[in-house]
């Protein structure tokens, strides 16, 4: 006796050894034996063999045509022996039996499994969709399969060009599309941005980077909706001052500006004076979602993009010949630099002038400050202002001898066309802590550091930058900021270009017009404008990052420099003398921090950022060794 049975959704066949009812012993062809249970048998034969019956069944189950046996079978529930008697006119045979039941099981679009050995045909309307379907799924098979064939030829489909941005940073895996590009690049071994790049669809790797930025944080586009203007904010009194403000040459979100009155004692009263867009823009008014939404404007290379629509910006900022409103800190100075006091006023302010850095900076450096200054706009109020600002400084505990990292300009041309795409950049350093620079910075710590603790006197909420045990965060706790020596820090010097800035303002004016503020300590909008914006900052400071370094390794490109000078950070790890770039050259021997190494430069990917270096020789350490600070080394 032989029998078919059913094991791990697989037919089998083979010779009874022994039959305990419930349960058979079988061999089966292979010479295997296995114990089946009798109701996983569907049929009992004597002949043909075993192997030779499913030999036969599986090949002559191919000829028959599943869309006649769908038509011929009843519309209940049957077994295949009932069914095989009825197909073939007769009893039939094992074989016979077999092949119609390996027929039934192989067509389940057609035939419902009710069972062992057990079907129902499947409705009509059932059927119909179950067949769209799988035609569906052949016809996209057929479309991959082009695709494919066509990606390895170095063209792009159009498919893929219609949804290039979703292929490149959110492949969705159950797209045809995305099932092609995968296969593409798994048979040429390319990534994803290589095989479309030699498909032509990448043909500057600028937009690439930058694309991917705007696709997860701008998914939208940069462009600012329709939305009203800014309120009329009441009258204003009208500052008796001239306002100036000191900024590189490239800034048209100018927050803050300054005026310096002289006193009869020889003591002065010096204006630091804010943009107050918060006087027009309410939290929930247009403008007031558009700045929470975007939470700060982008820096990059060559471009930005603005937290507020450049009308906004316009009516302002602290523009040369306008008068805009601002909100004024005001400090009393005696002739011995020591603040006496300070006074906080909302007020039109006339602005006189905007003094860039690269007109300034030649005329008033350390170097022009010892020989004497020459006649220049604004020449005594920065000396003065310059004077008070080393002053402040030693009042934090800071040593103005610190050693100072180096700033970078990046400047794109995008008239001019350059090898790797449009633009040509040049790079210009600029030593931090220039005497312009510490005049403003020590402005901007005594304007955040006076209204935050302000706002901590009268209870008002506010949105704190702290640092303790060297980490900083926000918070809206007045805690202690250690790296700057001050008590508390409420970032407002920046409402045009950050939205914690925004908030603070808000509060700020709330509290000088002794209004309602808009915001508590516990409020979730307050709480969560915190929240998003600490990381949607922290993530546009590393776009920034990363768009400088893509730019550096431009300027490499196309200075064609091969030999370059750099600093050892740590192992492997330097940062070139000339750019401000990190690389990792693993050919680096094992070498004191700061020491300098010639390095030749092999190659430079802009698609992936990266350059390859190599390690030539060590050089003599120069003076400026002894200005390598510790932070040089953040990556």
């Amino acid at each position: 006796m032989n029998v078919l049975f059913e094991e791990d959704g697989a037919f089998r066949a083979g010779a009874v050894l022994a039959d305990n009812n419930t349960s058979l012993q079988v061999e089966l062809a292979s010479g295997k034996r296995s114990k089946v249970k009798a109701a996983n048998v569907l049929l009992r034969f004597e002949a043909p063999s075993p192997h030779e019956l499913l030999a036969h069944a599986e090949r002559d189950a191919d000829g028959i045509d599943v869309d006649f046996l769908w038509e011929a079978c009843p519309d209940i529930e049957f077994g295949f022996e009932e069914f095989a008697a009825d197909y073939a006119g007769h009893k039939p045979s094992a074989v016979e039996a077999a092949t119609l039941l390996l027929r039934l099981h192989s067509a389940p679009m057609y035939f419902h499994r009710k069972g062992k050995g057990r079907f129902r045909k499947a409705p009509p309307d059932i059927l119909q969709a179950a067949l769209a379907g799988q035609e569906k799924k052949r016809q996209q098979a057929l479309a991959v399969e082009r695709m494919v064939t066509d990606l390895k030829g170095g063209s792009l489909p159009a498919e893929l060009a219609a949804i290039l941005p979703q292929l490149l940073y959110k492949p969705d895996r159950n797209r045809p599309e995305t099932k092609a590009l995968e296969t593409a690049c798994a048979e040429t071994a390319l990534s994803t941005p290589r095989l479309l790049q030699r498909c032509g669809a990448l043909a500057d790797t600028h937009e690439y980077h930058l694309g991917r930025f705007l696709f997860e944080y701008f998914p939208q586009g940069t462009d600012f909706p329709a939305c009203a203007a800014p309120a009329e904010h009441p009258e204003l009194p009208l500052a008796t001052v001239r306002a100036f403000s000191i900024d590189d040459a490239h800034t048209t979100e100018i927050d803050d500006a300054f005026s310096v009155v002289p006193l009869a004692d020889g003591g002065m009263r010096v204006g630091i004076h804010i943009a107050a867009p918060g006087l027009g823009i309410a939290p929930d008014s247009e403008l007031g979602r558009i700045a929470r939404n975007r939470l700060s404007t982008v820096y990059m290379p060559g471009r930005k993009i603005t937290m507020l629509p450049e009308g906004v910006v316009e009516r302002y900022t602290l523009a040369a010949g306008n008068t805009a409103p601002a909100v004024s800190l005001y400090l009393d100075v005696g002739a011995d630099l020591a603040v006496r006091g300070h006074e906080t006023r909302l007020e039109q302010v006339p602005v006189a002038a905007n003094l860039r850095h690269h007109d300034i900076e030649p005329l008033f450096n350390e170097q022009t400050l010892a020989d004497g200054l020459a006649e220049f706009p604004f020449r005594d109020e920065l000396k003065r202002l310059w004077e008070l600002a080393t002053v402040l400084e030693a009042g934090r505990g800071q040593s103005a001898n610190a050693p100072q990292r180096k700033d970078y300009n990046f400047v794109v041309d995008w008239s001019a066309a350059g090898e790797d795409g449009p633009g040509r950049i040049a790079i210009d350093e600029r030593p931090r802590g220039s005497p312009l620079d510490k005049l403003v910075a020590e402005l901007m710590i005594v304007a955040n550091a006076t209204w935050g603790a302000l706002l901590r006197d009268a209870g008002v909420a506010a949105l704190y930058r702290a640092q303790t045990v060297g980490k900083v965060r926000m918070t809206t706790t007045a805690a202690a900021h250690e790296g700057l020596g001050v008590d508390c820090y409420a970032w407002s010097s920046s409402p045009l270009r950050r939205y914690v800035d925004l908030v603070n303002q808000w509060q700020l004016i709330a509290h000088l017009t002794r209004a309602t503020p808009p915001f508590t300590a516990r409020s979730a909008e307050f709480l969560a404008a915190l929240r998003d914006f600490e990381l949607t900052y922290a993530a546009y400071a590393d776009f920034q990052r990363g768009m400088e370094r893509y730019w550096c390794l431009r300027w490499l490109r196309q200075e064609q420099e091969s030999v370059v000078v750099a600093r050892v950070l740590r192992e492997s790890l330097v940062r070139l003398e000339q750019l401000p770039l990190v690389l990792r050259v693993p050919s680096l021997p094992a070498l004191d921090r700061g020491v300098r190494v010639r390095l030749n430069v092999e190659e430079i990917d802009l698609l992936d950022a990266e350059c390859r270096a190599r390690y030539v020789e060590l050089l003599p350490a120069d003076a400026s060794d002894d200005t390598f600070g510790e932070d040089e080394g953040a990556e």
